[in-house]
Formats: C-alpha cells, sequence, structure tokens
C-alpha cells in the first residue's frame, strides 16, 4: 500500500478477506461489497457513477462480481497515482486475474490470503520475519534453548478442524456442519458457475477423490476415470480448483541431482478441515491411526510453508524430490543458490533410520543443513548427523505461543 495505487488480494471464500481488511483500514479507508445486489447494479448499469460515489481510499469487495468496472478504476488511478487508495478482493481467481491482468498490470500489487497459519491461531506475535530468517531459524542445529511447543493445538485437532478462521477461533462451531455448508454453498456454487460444471454428482466426486489424494503424486487419468469423466474435464475441474485457492500443487524438484525423476507434481489440500470431512474422517483415532495420516500430516506441514511464501508477497520456491528407484524427500525448497530439504513423519517417536533419505539427498546436492524432519514432538532434538527433528508446528513459532 506505500508503493502500489491498487493492492488486490485474493483468496477462497472464508480465508478472512473482508474481516481482515475492515480492522486493519476500517480508520483510513470506506468500505464497499459488490456482494450487495444494489449496489452491484449500481456498479454495473453506471461505474463511472459509482465510482464517483466511492472514491478512493476504498476497500471493493467482491470485484470478481463486476469485473467490468475495473477499466473504469485503471483511468483513475492513471489520473491519480497516489498509493494505497484502492484496495480489491476477489474469491473467484480465474475472472477476477482476467481482468486484473488486462486493466491493473503495472498498477497493482496481488496478494493471496490462506486462512490460519498455525502461529497466527496461537496468537504468535507479528514480525517482519522474512522467508529468509525463517530459513535460517529452522534449518540450523537444535539448541538448549528451543522453546517448547506442546501448548499448541494437537496435531490431530488440527488436521480435522483446519486453519478456517471461523471454526478454528470459535470452538462453538460444529465442524462438520460448517464444511458441510462451505462445500455447498462455495464449491457446488462457485466453481460450478467458473467451470460450468454440469454433471453435480460426479463434481462431488471428483472433489471427494481430490481430497483423498492429498499429499500423493498427481495421476491425472486415473483421477478422471475414477470419477468417470475425460481427462480434458478433470484438468479443468483441477485447474479451477487450484486457482480458487483449494488445492495446490507442487512440482518435482529438476536437475542434474538424480536419474529418473519423478515429473508428475504432488496434490496438496489447502487445508485439511475440508479434506477429511470429504473422505468422512470426523474422529481423532481413526484420522491419526488410518491409511491418510501420513498424507494428512504432510499436507499441514508442506502447506504452512506456502502460508510462510504468500502471506509474505512471495511465490513459493518449493518442490519434492523422488526419483525411480525410490529415494524420496517430502519439501525441497530453493533459495539464493541453495537447497533446503525437510521430511514429515505422522510420528512421535523418530528414529536415526527416518533421518536415511535426507542424509542421502543431502550428500548428492550439498543441500544446506542441517536438514529437518517434522513430526509430531513437542521440541527440537538432534536425530542423526546433520538431521534435526522439530515440532510438526514450529514454522512462525520461535516463543511459546500466547495463553
Amino acid at each position: 500500500m506505500r508503493t502500489f495505487p491498487a493492492v488486490v488480494l485474493t483468496g477462497a471464500r472464508q480465508a478472512g478477506k473482508t474481516t481482515l481488511l475492515r480492522e486493519a483500514l476500517g480508520a483510513s479507508h470506506r468500505y464497499v461489497s459488490l456482494d450487495d445486489p444494489d449496489l452491484r447494479a449500481r456498479a454495473q448499469a453506471d461505474p463511472v457513477g459509482f465510482l464517483t460515489e466511492h472514491p478512493p481510499p476504498v476497500v471493493i469487495d467482491e470485484i470478481q462480481n463486476v469485473p467490468a468496472i475495473l477499466p473504469y478504476i485503471k483511468r483513475r488511478i492513471d489520473e491519480d497515482r497516489r498509493p494505497g487508495g484502492w484496495i480489491l478482493t476477489g474469491s473467484q481467481a480465474f475472472s477476477l486475474m482476467v481482468g486484473v491482468t488486462e486493466s491493473l498490470a503495472g498498477r497493482a500489487a496481488i496478494l493471496s490470503l490462506l486462512p490460519f497459519s498455525v502461529a497466527e491461531a496461537c496468537g504468535a506475535p507479528a514480525d517482519d520475519e522474512d522467508v529468509d530468517s525463517l530459513l535460517h531459524r529452522t534449518f540450523r542445529a537444535a539448541t538448549p534453548e528451543e522453546a517448547d511447543l506442546s501448548g499448541t493445538p494437537a496435531l490431530s485437532d488440527w488436521i480435522l478442524r483446519g486453519g478456517w478462521p471461523e471454526p478454528r477461533s470459535n470452538p462453538e462451531v460444529d465442524r462438520k456442519l460448517w464444511c458441510s455448508s462451505y462445500i455447498q454453498t462455495y464449491l457446488e456454487r462457485d466453481l460450478r458457475a467458473l467451470a460450468h460444471v454440469g454433471d453435480l454428482a460426479s463434481f462431488e466426486r471428483f472433489l471427494r477423490l481430490c481430497a483423498a489424494r492429498t499429499g500423493q503424486l498427481l495421476n491425472l487419468s486415473d483421477l478422471a476415470r475414477d470419477t468417470g469423466v475425460s481427462q480434458s474435464t478433470a484438468a479443468r475441474w483441477l485447474s479451477v480448483l487450484e486457482a480458487s485457492g483449494q488445492v495446490f500443487l507442487l512440482q518435482p524438484l529438476h536437475g542434474n541431482y538424480a536419474k529418473r525423476l519423478v515429473k508428475s507434481p504432488k496434490l496438496y489440500f489447502t487445508d485439511t478441515a475440508l479434506a477429511t470431512f470429504l473422505v468422512g474422517l470426523h474422529d481423532p483415532s481413526p484420522t491419526m491411526l488410518g491409511p491418510m495420516a501420513g498424507a494428512l500430516v504432510e499436507t499441514v506441514v508442506v502447506v504452512e510453508w506456502l502460508k510462510a511464501f504468500r502471506h509474505r508477497g512471495e511465490p513459493p520456491s518449493m518442490s519434492f524430490f523422488r526419483t525411480g528407484d525410490g529415494l524420496e524427500v517430502d519439501l525441497v525448497i530453493e533459495r539464493n543458490g541453495k537447497l533446503f530439504a525437510a521430511e514429515v513423519k505422522a510420528t512421535s517417536t523418530v528414529l536415526p533410520r527416518h533421518a536415511a533419505a535426507l542424509r542421502t539427498f543431502t550428500h548428492r546436492t550439498g543441500a544446506a543443513g542441517p536438514a529437518v524432519i517434522f513430526a509430531d514432538v513437542d521440541r527440537a532434538t538432534a536425530v542423526a548427523p546433520g538431521v534435526v527433528v522439530r515440532p510438526w508446528c514450529a514454522l512462525g513459532l520461535s516463543t511459546p505461543p500466547a495463553g
């Protein structure tokens, strides 16, 4: 806001965009929502008059409902390029981004908001720690001064309840009812409109099959076959889920590090509350002891790093490593010419043998160290030469959580 005339904040519904902006900018910016039918009709019928009635500094919420207004905002910006005047939000990234790239290129900073990170949900004090500092603090040797993070949410609770602000901040909200309502009002309504879904039953089956595959390699032909649709239809539906912030595709690491590298991406839901709801997991025991436990814990940790990048306005320089001969590393972060490697384990007992893949990868690639295993533990410890075990929720929590 200090340097750009406009800021565009995107993200899935219920991620907290409106609440964030009304809390942060309520005293400095007018607020208008194009979800309001009367205001939407006014903006569509007379965009010039609408913008005259709502001049900057202004927050215009759900701008994707009237994309035709963007060229008129561009004209206003070109007449007055003072920074921070126009704050625009949108949930449907496809329709919004088309208008932004055509009308506001070079005029708008584009940011993405995901649900709460663990640190945010725990009330950790906000700071200006950048990605480099976060990496330095995470990928270092364990010390006696490491914080005990036993006061954070239980791993099973985070997997089942997720980071959506409403169910996370209010324990009285019924998780199953909230997830069911979210799917009905957002996934079925908004995404059907975006993806031109004609067969609702197939689309619902597609969603459930995607949820069952979180943390796994994406095989689009198998996904399409199991859904009962063409591969092109499955690809289109998946791209809409990705663009609207529901799923994230983690690409494989490329380079001369090994032969026969896997080329398919891995699929992750950006929040495990919806993923577990869609596959019928509702209680801690079957969740943590069932066949999806490892994939769900991996999803949590990978998405925490995704939030760390996106919430700092950076594209996520993340990948995974897998070869045809079975060597696999769950998460590789590339930064300033260095590789940082991490594995995720759904266990509270990490043994030296669990570090074998990380040690092999580090030897082959010269990755910066020490490598890290994220697991269901309370504090950081060394597990093998060059490998540290850290709590699954350690990211962004350098001090014990508030309260």
